[in-house]
C-alpha cells in the first residue's frame, strides 16, 4: 500500500514538474477559495479591481524579471529604473512643458536605454548581474533623489490620467496593458528563435556560444526589454497618482523574483515562462490583499513577501534535487 501511494505521489508530482503551470494555478485557486471564506469583501467587484490594478504594476516588472531569470540573470535595479523614469517623465511634462504623450514615450525609451546599459555592463565586464544591478540600483536611485530632493513632482497633466486610473470593459487600463505585454513576452519566449536562444543561454551559456548563438546580444536585448517594462510600470504609476513620487518602484524588488520562482522560473535559468511568473505574482497579490482585508498591519506585507521569497527558492531547490535523484 505504501509503495502504491508513493508511486501515485511521484506520478502526481512528476506531472506537476513537467507542467509547472498546473501547480501554480492549483495553488492560486486554493488561495482564492480560502480568501473568499476569510473575508466577505474579497469577491467584491471593487476589491477585485484593486487586485487587478496592483497586479498590473508589479506584473510588468515580473514579466521582465522572469525573462531575465530564464537567461539565468537577475536585475535588482528594475524598481529603481521604474521610479527614475517616472521622475524624468514628471520633469519633462511639468517643468519643461513637453507634450505628455511624447514625454511618456521618451521615458519608455530611456528605460530601455537603462536596461541596455545594465546588459552591456554585465556582458562586457563579465560581472554577475546580481552584484552589478545592486550597484546600478543605487546609481538610478541616487540620481532620482538628486533631481527631486526627495520631493514629489505634482501637476501631472490629466491627459495621461486615463492610462493609470481609467477602466476598459470593467477592468483597469494598466491591467490590459500588462496583458498585452504578457502576450508579447510569451510569444517571444515560446514562438520565436530569439526565445529558443534565451532558453539555450539559460540552460548552458558555454554550450550556447559553441552553437553559434550570439549570447551577449540575447542577454543585452532582454535586459533592454526589462528596462522598457520597468519604465512603463513607472509611467503608469505616475499617471495613476497624478504625481511623480521619488518612492515609486521601492517595493518592486523582491516581489517579482518571488513571483517568478513561485510560477516555475528558477533562479538558475533555462526553464519557465512569463505566464507562470504572472500567476505567481497573482498569488502574492491575493495574499497581500487578504492581509489588508483582515485588518492586519500593512507592515507585515514586507515580511510576508520576504518569507515567500525564501520558501519559494527553498522549495524550488529541494524539488529539483529530489527529481534529479529520482
Amino acid at each position: 500500500m505504501v509503495t502504491v501511494e508513493t508511486d501515485m505521489l511521484r506520478k502526481m508530482t512528476g506531472a506537476m514538474s513537467s507542467n509547472p503551470l498546473s501547480g501554480v494555478i492549483g495553488v492560486l485557486a486554493i488561495i482564492l477559495i480560502a480568501a473568499s471564506f476569510l473575508s466577505e469583501n474579497f469577491l467584491n467587484s471593487y476589491n477585485l479591481i484593486i487586485i487587478a490594478r496592483t497586479l498590473a504594476f508589479i506584473g510588468l516588472i515580473t514579466i521582465g524579471q522572469s525573462m531575465l531569470m530564464i537567461l539565468g540573470e537577475l536585475d535588482l535595479s528594475l524598481g529603481a529604473i521604474g521610479g527614475f523614469c517616472g521622475v524624468i517623465g514628471g520633469i519633462l511634462m511639468v517643468q519643461l512643458g513637453l507634450d505628455p504623450w511624447l514625454s511618456f514615450a521618451l521615458c519608455l525609451v530611456v528605460g530601455a536605454l537603462f536596461g541596455l546599459i545594465n546588459g552591456l555592463l554585465v556582458t562586457l565586464l563579465r560581472l554577475p548581474s546580481l552584484v552589478l544591478t545592486i550597484g546600478m540600483a543605487g546609481v538610478y536611485g541616487g540620481l532620482n533623489l538628486v533631481l527631486t530632493k526627495g520631493v514629489a513632482i505634482t501637476g501631472i497633466p490629466s491627459e495621461i490620467g486615463f492610462m493609470g486610473s481609467g477602466t476598459w470593459l470593467g477592468m483597469p487600463v494598466p491591467f490590459w496593458v500588462m496583458l498585452v505585454f504578457l502576450a508579447l513576452a510569451c510569444f517571444i519566449t515560446l514562438k520565436t528563435p530569439f526565445g529558443r536562444y534565451m532558453y539555450a543561454v539559460g540552460s548552458n551559456l558555454p554550450a550556447a556560444r559553441m552553437l553559434g548563438i550570439r549570447t551577449d546580444r540575447v542577454r543585452v536585448g532582454v535586459f533592454a526589454f526589462a528596462g522598457f517594462l520597468a519604465a512603463l510600470a513607472g509611467m503608469l504609476m505616475v499617471a495613476r497618482l497624478g504625481s511623480a513620487q521619488p518612492s515609486i518602484g521601492d517595493s518592486w524588488v523582491l516581489g517579482p523574483i518571488a513571483a517568478a520562482v513561485i510560477g516555475g522560473v528558477p533562479t538558475t535559468g533555462g526553464t519557465g515562462t512569463p505566464l507562470g511568473a504572472i500567476f505567481g505574482a497573482a498569488i502574492i497579490g491575493v495574499i497581500s490583499n487578504i492581509i489588508v482585508l483582515l485588518g492586519v498591519s500593512p507592515y507585515w506585507q514586507a515580511m510576508v513577501t520576504g518569507a515567500i521569497v525564501v520558501i519559494a527558492i527553498a522549495f524550488d531547490s529541494i524539488s529539483r534535487r529530489y527529481f534529479k535523484q529520482n
